[in-house]
């Protein structure tokens, strides 16, 4: 047996992330004896067992945790397919077909390169129509992989691109952004040793992954609930130094000194035909 059905899919990727068949069963709105009988009749189908059962819980064995990474790509890329098949077909907004590449951008960053990009590539003759997709911290790769973008601008260190391919467009230094009033605003530069052990402004935490990191900041949601900490003398955080283009008065910048430089990037799936897009990525590379 060399085929999975998305069905499948769907119901094995909920149980193994959940490690429990009744919540998994009322995340997918269904009963849970169905559920497990899916379940079982997949692992005969397989030959391979994919869950530990016991009194204690369910846990993945060896081979379900190979099921866990490669259903996700592959149901990704099935929900992918059709929300650009969609899309090319104008059934996803009004007005019928439309010539038209969704571009996704970390809200905030790049500010600067993002004008230049999208006011050269308006010049070009039979340029298509770029809905521009803001999307939190380390989105970006996800959005690319489940089809709601078909390129993005990211960042490494931050973002990984792996599985994609890219263009390198422009690196930077990394800065501190800080209540305006506070003693370290005043500084020249900082180090990141520094930033992270401010007592009375602990570093905001992003989600990666759908899990925030460990420690005493704030969870942050979006950009403007981050400027609002910041200026209410809550949190700092560190970005690129583009980000200079979003601060308000109540913010200031410091250069970090011993931050690694980010480098941007435009990215876009490795399988891409897309003429639209390689006319994009043309002119992102010559700015």
């Amino acid at each position: 047996m060399d085929t999975l059905e998305t069905r499948e899919l769907r119901y094995f990727i909920a149980v193994a992330e959940e490690l429990n068949f009744g919540r998994a069963a009322e995340r997918l709105g269904m009963a849970q004896p169905p559920l497990s009988r899916a379940i079982q009749h997949l692992e005969r189908r397989l030959g391979v067992s994919l869950l530990k059962r016991d009194r204690r819980g369910v846990a993945l064995t060896v081979a379900g945790e190979m099921l866990l990474h490669e259903g996700r790509a592959a149901l990704d890329a099935t929900i992918a397919a059709a929300r650009r098949t969609r899309r090319a077909g104008g059934a996803d907004g009004p007005g019928g077909p439309r010539n038209r590449v969704v571009l996704a951008v970390k809200a905030g960053a790049s500010h600067e390169l993002l004008h230049k990009l999208l006011d050269a590539y308006a010049a070009e003759p039979d340029a298509a129509e770029i809905e521009v997709l803001p999307s939190g911290t380390c989105e970006q790769g996800e959005m690319l992989r489940d089809g709601r973008a078909d390129v993005a601008l990211m960042h490494a260190p931050f973002n990984s691109l792996t599985g994609f391919d890219s263009e390198e467009l422009m690196t930077e230094g990394q800065i501190a952004i800080l209540p305006a009033g506070h003693p370290l605003a005043a500084r020249k530069t900082l180090s990141l040793a520094e930033v992270g052990d401010i007592p009375d402004l602990p570093l905001a935490r992003w989600s990666r992954d759908g899990t925030y990191p460990p420690g005493p900041g704030p969870e942050i949601h979006d950009q403007t609930q981050l400027a609002q900490l910041i200026a209410l003398g809550r949190t700092v955080a560190v970005f690129p130094d583009s980000a200079r283009a979003w601060l308000w008065a109540e913010h200031t910048a410091v250069p970090l000194a011993d931050a690694s430089p980010v480098v941007t990037h435009i990215a876009w799936p490795a399988h891409s035909r897309s003429l639209a897009l390689a006319g994009l990525i043309r002119t992102a590379t010559r700015l």
